[in-house]
């Protein structure tokens, strides 16, 4: 079976016996070329878009012409705009003012929440030149029933949510798709990891039969092909070469060092400024994002923290004013990495599962918890199956993802404080840099066997296998054409840092992370459940918003925020050699400023010189 296009654009099913011929499209050089809307074509202008990547040059003519797509292409190359222009393109040729009755034209399906928000923002300023002929609504945020059924009621023209809320939308009876025109996956390879298989096979049956289907992967696997076998009919599949040639303007380094020494090392890099441009840092937890969070604080460094238990406004904002260079640390735990297979996805959600367990049976010997970690989670609207009432220190969000989809912009380096578990994982997290021709650089420390559990307050379980994941890690690179180069910083030149470190690690106690975490989610949910309201009808508003604030659950000790000559014996420049895109560091500002007085024949506070003998100098 093939499709043609009826008068309302809608792909309707004929018969044929025979394959048509997949023929690679032409690349264009001007939107104008693609033939689209005029009205998208202003909102296309507006954004200064100046011409179509690969992507959107290859699918956006497939699209236009009713084939179903399956293309592979790396986040930031626009593969938002290749599947959201001819999408609108279709819905605003179908509209039909005569014509009673609205339906929803479009159904965009993500596996985070995250994504979900970015696409909607992508959708409606693609659409803003439309005169309100399309709406647009985000239904994956947590809200009451009510004010969900009532933004559905009208049949918004493209919706955009996860597979499981959609599924239990449609199944509520919500959410209409009898009179959809495409249907989008976007991170498709990704979808079935976050185990939404049974809602996308659920949804499979209940989307009318021939609708355009558009799926978008960064990589083509095996639960790709599941995807194409559920949704799509003879699809085109396009894969295109930019990956391969962004990864050239990626810098990749490892440096080999001891558990304490991570933290001494990102001490030296960030008061040293080092690294000059914004920088995510991904660890391996929750608690240990608040640790190094308070730890940086000593020292005056600003950060924030990116994780599931932030209530998902908090943390889409926090993505924003880091893409505004509000802020230029993000510290992202990546609970939710790439495994690879479902199998090894439910192990990892057991392993979570018998995590939290440990955590309540130690809060249950430690004494009773906090008024806010004795809530019970109550199933809710959007969630496939019903879940048990069980007690829970923090709610983490299923959906939640930062390594994948979440578009960072200009970022100069990813900083693997702790590395991932599989090289997947590694090279999605270092895909947040080097995009759009630009350069950057992934840094990774590692923890090798004879220095694991040294020094046991900073040892964390998962760096029992560094070494193992590093040489999986390497050679997955290899075959990608990139090296991993060991960096070997002169530890001896950073002595006079270690006491200070170790200070400041002594403060950033247990107890102390636990009540910065609460701390963070309280505060974060005044914000974006309180406010949320008021911050859609004042935006300007959010500005005043900090997600890089103190936590105010360890005392700054003040004198740790400067750093005296005396400890960098040679300056900074000797802790660093090689090509390693590291920038220098200004002089000292006190040294700079006697040098100044001395210029201007000042001697300073301890000697006065001689009135007549600087009156006669000319």
């Amino acid at each position: 079976m093939k499709r043609k296009l009826n008068d309302r654009d809608a792909p309707e099913a004929v018969s044929s016996d025979t394959k048509p011929e997949e023929k690679k499209p032409e690349a264009v050089s001007s939107f104008t070329d693609l033939n689209l809307d005029s009205r998208l074509l202003q909102a296309i202008t507006k954004q200064e878009f100046s011409r179509p990547t690969s992507v959107q040059s290859a699918a956006i003519p497939l699209a236009l012409s009713g084939r179903d797509i399956l293309a592979r292409a790396k986040t930031g190359s626009g593969k938002t705009a290749a599947y959201t222009l001819p999408l609108l393109h279709k819905i605003l040729r179908s509209k039909n003012p005569t014509s009673g009755g609205h339906k929803t034209a479009g159904l965009i399906l993500v596996p985070t929440r995250e994504l979900a928000a970015q696409v909607t923002k992508a959708v409606v300023s693609f659409s803003a030149f439309c005169g309100g002929l399309i709406r647009t609504e985000n239904v994956t945020r947590k809200e009451d029933e009510k004010v969900l059924r009532a933004r559905l009621a009208d049949a918004p023209d493209v919706v955009v949510a996860t597979p499981g809320r959609a599924n239990a939308l449609v199944e509520a009876g919500v959410l209409d798709l009898e009179g959809l025109l495409g249907l989008v996956v976007d991170e498709a390879d990704l979808v079935l990891s976050y185990g939404h298989d049974e809602d996308l096979k659920a949804l499979a049956n209940v989307v009318p039969r021939g609708v355009q289907t558009v799926l978008m992967s960064a990589t083509l696997r095996a639960e790709v092909e599941e995807l194409k076998t559920l949704f799509c009919n003879d699809p085109v599949v396009l894969e295109l070469d930019e990956t391969e040639k962004e990864d050239r303007n990626l810098k990749q380094y490892v440096v080999k060092c001891g558990e304490d020494e991570k933290f001494l090392l990102i001490y030296a890099i960030f008061m040293l400024k080092l690294i000059k441009g914004k920088v995510i840092v991904f660890v391996a937890d929750i608690d240990r994002c608040y640790r190094l969070k308070m730890f940086l604080e000593q020292f005056g460094i600003r950060s924030c923290v990116l994780n599931s238990e932030l209530p998902a406004n908090s943390r889409i904002h926090a993505v924003e004013e880091f893409n505004r260079n509000v802020y230029d640390i993000i510290i992202a735990s990546d609970e939710n990495e790439i495994i690879g297979s479902e199998e090894k996805s439910s192990k990892r959600r057991k392993k979570d599962k018998a995590a939290e367990e440990e955590e309540e049976e130690e809060e249950a010997t430690e004494g009773a918890p906090a008024e806010n970690e004795t809530e019970q989670v109550a199933p809710e609207l959007g969630d496939s199956q019903p879940k048990k009432k069980k007690r829970r220190r923090h709610e983490r969000d299923a959906e939640y993802g930062i390594s994948r989809g979440i578009d960072f912009k200009n970022v100069s380096c990813v900083l693997n404080f702790d590395l991932p578990s599989t090289s997947k994982s590694y090279t999605h997290r270092i895909g947040r840099t080097a995009r759009a021709g630009k350069t950057g650089m992934a840094l990774s420390f590692c923890i090798p066997k004879t220095l694991y559990r040294k020094h046991k307050p900073t040892s964390i379980p998962s760096c029992a296998t560094d070494e193992e994941t590093l040489a999986k890690i390497s050679k997955s690179q290899t075959k990608r054409g990139q090296t991993i180069e060991p960096y070997d910083f002169d530890m001896k030149r950073l002595d006079g840092f270690r006491y200070r470190m170790a200070d400041a690690l002594r403060s950033v106690t247990r107890i102390a992370v636990r009540e910065a975490r609460s701390r963070e989610i309280r505060q974060e949910l005044l914000k974006s459940e309180k406010l949320k309201r008021h911050f859609e009808e004042n935006p300007e508003d959010l500005a005043a918003l900090r997600h890089d604030g103190e936590t105010h659950a360890v005392r700054v000790q003040q004198h740790l925020k400067h750093v005296p000559e005396y400890l960098l014996p040679g300056g900074a420049k000797s802790v660093v050699g090689g090509d390693v895109g590291f920038g220098k560091i200004g002089e000292n500002r006190i040294r700079a400023a006697r040098k100044r007085n001395v210029a201007k024949g000042r001697k300073g506070k301890k000697g006065k010189g001689d009135p007549l003998k600087s009156l006669g100098r000319k």
